[in-house]
C-alpha cells in the first residue's frame, strides 16, 4: 500500500510497511513521536521533485481543481501500473477519482487517512532526509504566493468584482455632479439670474455659459446647436433686462473652468455606464432584463458578489437595501418593509400604490431565480429572464385591472374576489323612495304645463267626514225645535216679547 503525500518541493510517495496501524486510528499518532518510529512504519520510495515555481504552481492548481498533472501521472506510471493489487492513499477524494479514471488504481481516501496524513505532516522534516528544512520553506512561501496571484488573477468569483466598483464610481459620479452643479449655478445666477429658471437641463445650461460668457454676448451668440428656438430667444429677452450684478474676466475664466469640469465628468459617465451596462449583460443577463443594469448591479454591489446574490433567498432579495428599516421595525414590533433597492425597478415603478408591495414579492422571486441561473448557469441567455418578465407585466395588468384569475374553471375565485372587492356600480338617488304613501308625486315641470282644476269630490274618507257634519246638523235643528216648542207652551207677557225667540222661530219657519 503506497502513500501519496504533496509537498511545495514535490510529490512523496511513501510505501506503508504496516497496514494493520492504519485501522488503529485513535493510537495513529503514537507511531509518530519519534522520527525513528516514523520511519519504521514509512518508507520513501520516490520524490518527484518540481523544477521550478511554475510547476509547482500548475500541480497545485490541478490539485485544487481535482485533475492529475503530468508529472504525476508519469511517476504513478512507473511505480504502481507493475504492482496491480497495490492501492494508494490520497488525501483529496477528487484527486484519488481522477487518479482512478487515468490509472485504473484503486485508492483510498476516509478518516484514517487523513489522521496519517497529518502524522506525516509532523515527522516531514525526517521522512523526507534529502531536502533540508530551509529550500522546503522557502518553496512553501513561493508557491502560496503564486497559488494567491493565480486565484485572484483567474477566479471567476472575481470578474463581478469591475461591477461592483464601477456601480460604486457610478453613484460618487452623481453625487459629484449634483454638488458641481449646484455652484454653477449658484456663483453665475449671481450675474445672471433668469438663466437658471429658463434652462432647467444641466449640461445645456453649463454649455450656454462655456459659450457665452457674461450675458453681455448672449444677443450676439449663436445658441442653435445647444437650445431650442423658443428657449434661445427666451434667454436673449431676458439678458437685455437682467437684473444681476456684473462680473470681472477673471470671474468669468474661473466659472468656465468650472463648466469644463462638468462636461469631462458627464462624459466620463456616460461611458462609465455603458460599460457596466455591457458587463451586466455579458454577466447577468437574466437579472438586467428583469430589473435592468443599474438596479442589478446595485443588488450585486450590496451582496458583494454574483454568487452572494445567488445565495440569498427571494424574501432577502426583496428587501435588500432596507436593512435599518427592517431591523426598526423587529425592534418596535411594526410592520415589515416591502422593497429595498428593488423598488427602482420598472414593473414596480409602473404599479400603483397598493400593487407595488406584490410587484415587489412577484419580482424578487423571479430575479432570485434568474441569478442563481447567471451565476450558476452554462450557457449566458437571457431566455428565462425575457420569459419571466412578460408573465410579470401580464401579472400586473391582472392587478391594476383588478380582475382575478380562475384556477380550477370554477367561480369561486371570482366570488372571493368580489366579497372582499368593492364592486364598480353607481346608483343614483331616487327621491320617489322618501314618500311613505302610494299616492305618486308630480313633477314641477308637469304641474306648471297644466291648468289648475277644481278637484273632484273625495271617495269614501270625504263622504264620511260629510255625513258625519250632516248627521250633526240635524241633531241641532232637532233640538232648536224642542227649545221652540218649551217656550212656546211656557206663559210670557204679550208686550215683552223675545227678540231671539223671534228669530229662531224665522228660522224654523223658512
Amino acid at each position: 500500500m503506497f502513500v501519496l503525500y504533496e509537498t511545495p518541493a514535490g510529490y512523496a510517495i511513501f510505501k506503508l510497511l504496516d497496514e494493520k496501524k492504519l485501522e488503529q486510528v485513535d493510537n495513529l499518532y503514537q507511531e509518530f513521536e519519534t522520527p525513528e518510529k516514523a520511519n519504521k512504519l514509512l518508507k520513501l520510495k520516490h520524490f518527484e521533485k518540481f523544477n521550478d515555481t511554475t510547476e509547482a504552481l500548475a500541480a497545485a492548481t490541478a490539485a485544487v481543481e481535482g485533475k492529475v498533472a503530468k508529472p504525476l501521472k508519469k511517476t504513478l506510471k512507473k511505480l504502481l501500473v507493475d504492482d496491480v493489487q497495490s492501492s494508494l492513499l490520497v488525501a483529496d477524494a477528487k484527486l484519488g477519482t481522477a487518479i482512478k479514471d487515468k490509472l485504473s488504481v484503486q485508492c483510498v481516501c476516509n478518516t484514517g487517512v487523513q489522521e496519517l496524513m497529518r502524522c506525516i505532516r509532523q515527522q516531514a522534516d525526517s521522512l523526507l532526509g534529502g531536502l533540508p528544512k530551509r529550500e522546503m520553506t522557502a518553496m512553501a512561501l513561493g508557491l502560496a504566493h503564486s497559488l494567491s496571484r493565480y486565484k485572484l488573477k483567474f477566479s471567476p468569483d472575481k470578474i463581478d468584482t469591475m461591477i461592483v466598483q464601477a456601480q460604486c464610481l457610478l453613484d460618487d459620479l452623481d453625487k459629484e455632479l449634483n454638488n458641481y452643479m449646484m455652484r454653477a449655478r449658484e456663483w453665475y445666477g449671481w450675474h445672471f439670474p433668469e438663466l437658471g429658471k429658463i434652462i432647467t437641463d444641466n449640461i445645456a445650461f453649463v454649455k450656454t455659459i462655456k459659450l457665452v460668457g457674461t450675458r453681455d454676448n448672449m444677443a450676439t451668440s449663436d445658441l442653435s446647436d445647444i437650445l431650442p428656438e423658443d428657449v434661445e430667444e427666451k434667454v436673449k429677452e431676458a439678458a437685455e433686462i437682467s437684473m444681476g450684478t456684473e462680473i470681472s474676466e477673471e470671474d468669468v475664466l474661473n466659472i468656465q473652468c468650472l463648466c469644463d469640469e462638468i462636461i469631462s465628468i458627464n462624459d466620463y459617465r456616460t461611458h462609465l455606464y455603458d460599460y457596466l451596462k455591457a458587463r451586466m449583460m455579458a454577466m447577468a443577463p437574466n437579472l438586467t432584463v428583469l430589473v435592468g443594469d443599474t438596479v442589478g448591479a446595485r443588488l450585486i454591489a450590496h451582496a458583494g458578489s454574483l454568487i452572494n446574490l445567488a445565495k440569498h433567498p427571494s424574501s432577502t432579495v426583496q428587501i435588500l437595501g432596507a436593512e435599518k428599516a427592517l431591523f426598526r421595525a423587529l425592534k418596535t414590533k411594526k410592520d415589515t418593509p416591502k422593497y429595498g433597492l428593488i423598488y427602482h425597478a420598472q414593473l414596480v415603478g409602473q404599479a400603483s400604490q397598493k400593487n407595488k408591495g406584490k410587484m415587489s414579492r412577484s419580482l424578487a422571486a423571479k430575479a432570485s431565480l434568474a441569478t442563481r441561473v447567471d451565476a450558476f448557469g452554462e450557457e449566458a441567455t437571457f431566455e428565462l429572464g425575457a420569459a419571466h418578465k412578460v408573465k410579470l407585466e401580464s401579472r400586473l395588468r391582472l392587478l391594476e385591472e383588478g380582475n382575478l384569475r380562475k384556477l380550477s374553471g370554477t367561480g369561486k375565485a371570482k366570488a372571493k374576489f368580489e366579497k372582499y372587492q368593492a364592486k364598480s356600480e353607481v346608483f343614483t338617488y331616487q327621491p320617489e323612495a322618501d314618500n311613505t304613501l302610494n299616492v305618486k308625486k308630480r313633477k314641477h315641470s308637469e304641474s306648471e304645463q297644466q291648468t289648475p282644476v277644481k278637484k273632484e269630490e273625495p271617495a269614501e274618507e270625504e263622504a264620511e267626514v260629510k255625513s258625519e257634519k250632516k248627521k250633526k246638523k240635524k241633531k241641532k235643528q232637532k233640538d232648536e225645535e224642542v227649545e221652540a216648542v218649551e217656550e212656546a207652551a211656557a206663559p210670557e207677557p204679550e208686550d215683552q216679547p223675545t227678540p231671539a225667540k223671534k228669530k229662531k222661530k224665522s228660522k224654523h219657519q223658512e
